[in-house]
């Protein structure tokens, strides 16, 4: 199974002092994978559009995304990862978080997998730079034939950072955890999306993203296992 890209540009962590703030975003990206690695990743989409929303209240913040790939005749996948964070304390960087991830494509589903742990938020005084470290246990379960259910854990960074008046947002993040390949023989898995974005507009950007990974993509032509993917992309803030 080729697992499909994760897009996650993390939305200002002040914002969950308040008591009630949505933030959502709609982009499309253009991948060029498939170009650059014609044998590796001959099934890659070309199009992903991600949706976003960020919801926090004075108990804390719900995030979740939408992937969708694009397929010349139809929609390839859909994968999900939705989390809740509880804020520990009025003034406390600190987060008790728990999050899902799952999906569906056209063969079947993505593996689900269940997460929770602890988070470290933390921003400058304008909030200009946010970031965010996450420690978490992570649980896979059974979800299509040839997998089964194990026992992990994840390391995930978060950042934004807006400059130049606001008119530029480099942003991302990278998960590192532990998976497992089909002979059940564990692996180090790394991904990484930093993204950068030129805010022509309070409501639409243009830029685009580099996937980084190692042992994420499913390559069954040879022994690759390092993989940069780059996108250009458009995004609607609303």
């Amino acid at each position: 199974m080729k697992k499909i890209i994760l897009t996650f540009v993390f939305l200002a962590v002040g914002l969950i002092t308040a008591e009630r703030t949505i933030a959502q975003n709609i982009q499309l990206h253009y991948d060029f994978g498939r170009s650059i690695y014609s044998n590796e990743e001959a099934g890659r989409q070309k199009a992903t559009v991600t949706l976003e929303h960020f919801n926090a209240d004075k108990w804390g913040s719900w995030y979740y995304f939408v992937d969708v790939d694009l397929g010349s005749h139809f929609v390839e996948g859909a994968y999900t990862e939705i989390s809740r964070e509880i804020k520990l304390g009025a003034k406390s960087p600190f987060a008790a978080h728990i999050e899902y991830n799952g999906g569906l494509n056209r063969f079947g589903s993505f593996q689900q997998a269940a997460l929770f742990g602890g988070a470290w938020n933390g921003h400058n005084a304008d909030f200009s730079a946010t970031y965010s470290v996450q420690v978490l246990y992570k649980q896979f379960f059974k979800s299509y034939e040839n997998t089964h259910a194990y026992s992990s854990a994840q390391l995930t960074g978060v950042w934004s950072f807006t400059f130049a008046n606001k008119k530029c947002t480099f942003s991302g993040f990278f998960d590192f955890w532990r998976g497992e390949k089909a002979n059940n023989h564990g692996c180090l898995i790394f991904l990484t999306e930093p993204q950068f974005w030129y805010n022509v507009t309070e409501h639409f950007s243009l830029g685009g993203e580099v996937e980084i990974s190692n042992n994420f993509i499913y390559n069954t032509y040879n022994e690759k296992k390092f993989f940069v993917n780059p996108t250009l992309a458009i995004k609607w803030n609303f």
